[in-house]
């Protein structure tokens, strides 16, 4: 389990490095080809900036709104909060808040820039279809999601994305318009630089799906040791995958945040596109797991 967790670790580093290196990339192609002296890049990293201070101090309260998520109380309750209070004593962790969403989809998501900072959100379907074990391996996997700071990585993740989208985007008006000025011989890199600008969306987007499904992988590895009980997890994520409609406020923009896709089944075209590992691979993951505990 501990190599499990430091392996899903590792390889989510090295794909945030993948998305550095390609955002640096395009920025020196793009400045090569105009001679821009850097001003397109500038403008890029300009509005990665802005995008990632309102998504740092605002992009939990976001989430929680676009959701339809309600903060409750002890007294609301008892028994969820308890299992939360308990979980985050065995973790030595801050308690965060607890949301509930009313929806009959059962779902779970966690948010926040900190542990400090934290809420989590469970749907009424969930709290309705799964037993005390198995609601506890859902409360650690989001606490995990917590503690491993898997928000704040998520929303560098998104926010390069959105640098690749806009240097794509202000690359292939410069181009279209004619305007910009071409270095000497720059034709064979203006090529480059359209193939490369059409590629870049693609390939950021692919990358952003891999880091989500790594966390994913993470979190249930790092949620089954807070329990001590793979199986827990395992038997929620059945019952949860088993339900196949989507959520009632799936968004796309915080799909990656859910402890399940949000927009419910779909075919193997979809899969390639979710932002979550199948199902099943997570569920024989955590079963070896429980072989070693």
């Amino acid at each position: 389990m501990y190599s499990q967790i430091t392996s899903n670790k590792r390889k989510s580093v090295l794909l945030i490095a993948v998305f550095l290196v390609l955002v640096i990339g395009l920025g020196w192609l793009i400045d090569a080809t105009y001679d821009s002296g850097g001003i397109i890049t500038f403008i890029a990293l300009a509005y990665a900036l802005v995008t990632a201070l309102v998504g740092y101090y605002s992009g939990d309260k976001m989430a929680l709104w676009a959701s339809g998520a309600r903060e409750i109380k002890k007294e609301d309750s008892p028994e969820l909060w308890r299992l939360v209070e308990n979980l985050c004593i065995a973790g030595g962790q801050p308690m965060p808040k607890v949301h509930i969403i009313d929806d009959p989809a059962p779902n779970a998501f966690a948010t926040g820039r900190n542990p400090e900072t934290s809420s989590i959100a469970f749907t009424t379907g969930l709290l309705q279809r799964l037993d005390r074990t198995e609601l506890e391996g859902v409360v650690a996997h989001e606490l995990s999601h917590i503690k491993n700071y898997d928000i704040r990585v998520m929303t560098i993740v998104v926010v390069l994305v959105g640098v690749v989208a806009v240097m794509a985007d202000l690359f292939l008006r410069i181009s279209w318009s004619g305007g910009g000025r071409k270095r000497e011989g720059g034709g064979i890199l203006l090529i480059l630089g359209i193939v490369a600008i059409i590629l870049a969306p693609l390939i950021a987007n692919l990358v952003k799906l891999a880091v989500s499904r790594r966390r994913e992988y993470l979190a249930d590895a790092s949620g089954a040791l807070l329990t001590r009980y793979p199986e827990g997890l395992a038997r929620a994520l059945e019952k949860i995958s088993s339900y196949e409609g989507p959520m009632k406020h799936a968004h796309s923009a915080t799909a990656h945040m859910f402890i399940s896709n949000p927009f419910g089944k779909g075919g193997w075209a979809a899969g390639l596109t979710s932002t979550h590992p199948p199902v099943e691979k997570r569920i024989a993951a955590l079963r070896q797991m429980g072989t070693t505990v």
